[in-house]
C-alpha cells in the first residue's frame, strides 16, 4: 500500500496543479471569448473538442484498455518488452499522422455534423478547426507515452505534463487579450489574424505536453527505437482487444455529437456547448484530482494481480480502491454543490450567467459517485482482456444519452422548458444515463469474476453520506452569510474562486468533525494518503 499510496500522491499533486492552472486557463480564455451568450465562445468550443473526440475514437479507449494490460504481459519477455513497445509506438504514430491529416482535411464536414447554426457561426467554427486539429497527433503521442510510462510505474510525468501545457495557453491567451482585447463575443469580431493566434496556442501547448514526456524515457530503461516489423509480436491479438474499444469510442462519439447539435440550439441565446464544457470542467476537478490519482495505481495493480490469475486480490483491490475514492468524493461533491454559484461565477461575465451555468453544473453531479464505481469496474474488465463486455454497457449507456438528449430536444421545441434550461436537461440525461450504466457493469463485474463485497461499499457510502449532508448544508449556510447570489461572492470571477475556497474548507472541516466523532475507520487511511502529499513524505 506504501507504493501505492506514493504513486497516488504523486499523481494526485501533479492532477491538483495541472487542473489549477487549467481552471486559470479557461478563466483566462473566457476573458478572450466569453462563455454564456456568446457565439464566438460556442464556435470555438466545438472547434477544440474536435481533436479531442477524434482522438478518443481511435486511441483512447484503446490506450486505457489495451496498452497498459499489455505493456504488463510484455514486460515479462526476455527483452523487457523492448521489441514489442517499439513496435506498438511505431504503429500508433504512423495511425495518428493519417488520422490527424485526414481530419484536418476534413475539418468542414466535421464541423457541420457537430453543430447546426449560423452559416457565419459554423465558418469561424471551421477556421477554429483547421488550426486545432493537429492537436489529434501530438494527444496520441503524449496518451501512448504516458500510458507506457504508467505501466512501467513511472506515473509523474504524464499528470505534470499538462501544467506546461496550460501556462503556455495561459501566456498566449493574454497575449491575445492585451493585443485584441476582449471579451470577443460576437462572429464579426473574429480576423483571421486572431482565429491563428488563438487555434495556433492551443495547438502549441499539446505539442509541448506531449514533448515534455520523451525527457522522461529514459528512466523506463527502454530503448525506443522506429519498428516496421509489426509481425510475429502478438499486435493482432491487441488489434482485437482495440477493436470492442473503437466501437465503443464511436458510440459514445455519437452520442456527444447528437448532445452538442441539440444543445447549439441555444447558442447565443442562453447556457450552450462551451457552458456545458467549461461545467463538465469543475466537475471533473475532483474527479480528476481524486479519482484519476488514486484510481490510475490501483489499475496497474489490478492488471498485474488479474494476469496472475489472483482473483481474491483483484476483488480486495476494488474494495479498497472504491471505499478509499467515496471517502474523498463525498466531502468534493457536498463541497461544490454548497458553492456551485460562486464556483460558476469563476467561468462567467456576470451573476446571472453563473446561476444558468450553476444548473447545468449541479446536472452533471448527479453522476459524480457513480462514474467513480464505474471508473474501477470498467477497468477491471479492461485488466482480464476484456473489452467487449464495456463495449455493451457503453453502447447502452450511449443509447440512453441519446434517448435522454432528444426527449431535452422535445421539451424545448414543445416550450415545455425554456432554451436557457436545454444545457441542463440534456446534462441531467446524461448523468442519468451514466448511472444506470453503472449499475449494469457492476452487475456483468459481478458475474464476471463473483462477489464484490458491495455491501461493504454502501456501508462506507452510508457513512459518508452521514458526514457530507450536514457538511454541505453548513457550506451552504457560509454561503448566504457571505451575501448569496446577490452578495460579493459573484460580484467578479477573483472573488467567485475565492468564496468557493471559503465555502469548500468549511464542507470539509464539518465533513472529516462528524466521520471523526463516528471514529469512521477510513480516517487513518485516508490520513496516511494525505500525508504522502506533504513535503520530506
Amino acid at each position: 500500500m506504501s507504493s501505492l499510496g506514493r504513486a497516488s500522491a504523486v499523481i494526485g499533486a501533479g492532477t491538483m496543479v495541472s487542473r489549477v492552472t487549467g481552471l486559470l486557463r479557461s478563466i483566462v480564455l473566457v476573458g478572450v471569448i466569453g462563455s454564456v451568450n456568446s457565439e464566438a465562445a460556442d464556435a470555438f468550443a466545438i472547434a477544440n473538442q474536435l481533436p479531442n473526440s477524434v482522438f478518443s475514437l481511435i486511441s483512447v479507449g484503446i490506450l486505457t484498455a489495451v496498452i497498459v494490460p499489455q505493456i504488463v504481459k510484455a514486460s515479462a519477455d526476455a527483452d523487457g518488452g523492448n521489441a514489442f513497445i517499439s513496435k506498438l509506438f511505431t504503429l500508433g504514430t504512423v495511425v495518428l499522422v493519417v488520422i490527424a491529416g485526414l481530419a484536418t482535411v476534413a475539418s468542414p464536414w466535421l464541423v457541420w455534423v457537430s453543430a447546426d447554426g449560423d452559416p457565419a457561426q459554423l465558418a469561424l467554427a471551421t477556421a477554429f478547426a483547421y488550426w486545432c486539429m493537429p492537436q489529434i497527433l501530438f494527444y496520441g503521442l503524449y496518451a501512448l507515452l504516458g500510458e507506457a510510462l504508467n505501466a512501467r510505474r513511472i506515473f509523474g510525468p504524464f499528470t505534470w505534463a499538462p501544467v506546461v501545457n496550460n501556462l503556455i495557453s495561459i501566456v498566449g491567451f493574454l497575449l491575445i487579450a492585451a493585443f485584441f482585447g476582449g471579451p470577443l463575443t460576437d462572429v464579426p469580431d473574429w480576423t483571421p489574424e486572431m482565429v491563428a493566434a488563438l487555434g495556433g496556442t492551443a495547438t502549441l501547448g499539446i505539442v509541448v505536453q506531449a514533448g515534455v514526456l520523451l525527457l522522461f524515457w529514459r528512466r523506463t530503461g527502454l530503448s525506443l527505437r522506429p519498428d516496421f516489423r509489426w509481425r510475429g509480436v502478438g499486435l493482432g491479438a491487441t488489434g482485437r482487444l482495440a477493436g470492442w474499444t473503437l466501437l465503443m469510442a464511436i458510440a459514445s462519439l455519437t452520442a456527444g455529437t447528437i448532445q452538442g447539435r441539440i444543445a447549439f440550439a441555444a447558442a447565443g441565446d442562453g447556457a450552450s456547448v462551451a457552458t456545458m464544457q467549461y461545467a463538465w470542467l469543475i466537475f471533473m476537478l475532483p474527479y480528476s484530482i481524486i479519482v484519476l490519482s488514486i484510481g490510475t495505481p490501483y489499475f496497474t495493480q489490478i492488471s498485474e494481480h488479474a494476469a496472475a490469475g489472483r482473483d481474491d486480490e483483484v476483488r480486495a483491490d476494488i474494495t479498497r480502491s472504491i471505499r478509499t475514492l467515496f471517502f474523498f468524493i463525498a466531502a468534493a461533491m457536498a463541497a461544490i454543490i454548497a458553492a456551485v454559484i460562486p464556483a460558476s461565477r469563476v467561468f462567467t461575465e456576470n451573476a446571472s450567467d453563473a446561476e444558468a451555468a450553476a444548473l447545468v453544473l449541479l446536472c452533471y453531479l448527479v453522476s459524480l459517485l457513480p462514474l467513480t464505481v464505474l471508473f474501477i469496474v470498467q477497468r477491471t474488465f479492461y485488466a482480464y482482456g476484456d473489452t467487449r463486455t464495456p463495449f455493451w454497457f457503453t453502447l447502452f449507456q450511449s443509447a440512453l444519452i441519446v434517448v435522454t438528449a432528444l426527449v431535452a430536444q422535445w421539451l424545448y421545441v414543445s416550450d415545455v422548458i425554456p432554451v436557457t434550461a436545454l444545457a441542463a436537461a440534456i446534462a441531467l440525461g446524461q448523468s442519468l444515463a451514466s448511472t444506470i450504466q453503472t449499475v449494469v457493469a457492476g452487475w456483468l463485474l459481478h458475474r464476471k469474476i463473483g462477489g464484490l463485497r458491495i455491501s461493504t461499499w454502501l456501508t462506507a457510502l452510508l457513512r459518508f453520506a452521514i458526514a457530507a449532508i450536514p457538511a454541505g448544508f453548513a457550506g451552504w449556510g457560509v454561503f448566504l452569510l457571505l451575501g448569496g447570489a446577490e452578495g460579493w461572492t459573484t460580484s467578479s470571477k477573483i472573488l467567485g474562486a475565492i468564496a468557493t475556497a471559503i465555502i469548500g474548507l468549511a464542507v470539509v472541516v464539518v465533513y472529516v468533525a462528524i466521520l471523526a466523532l463516528m471514529r469512521a475507520p477510513e480516517l487513518t487511511s485516508a490520513g496516511a494518503l494525505v500525508r504522502r502529499f506533504l513535503p520530506g513524505r
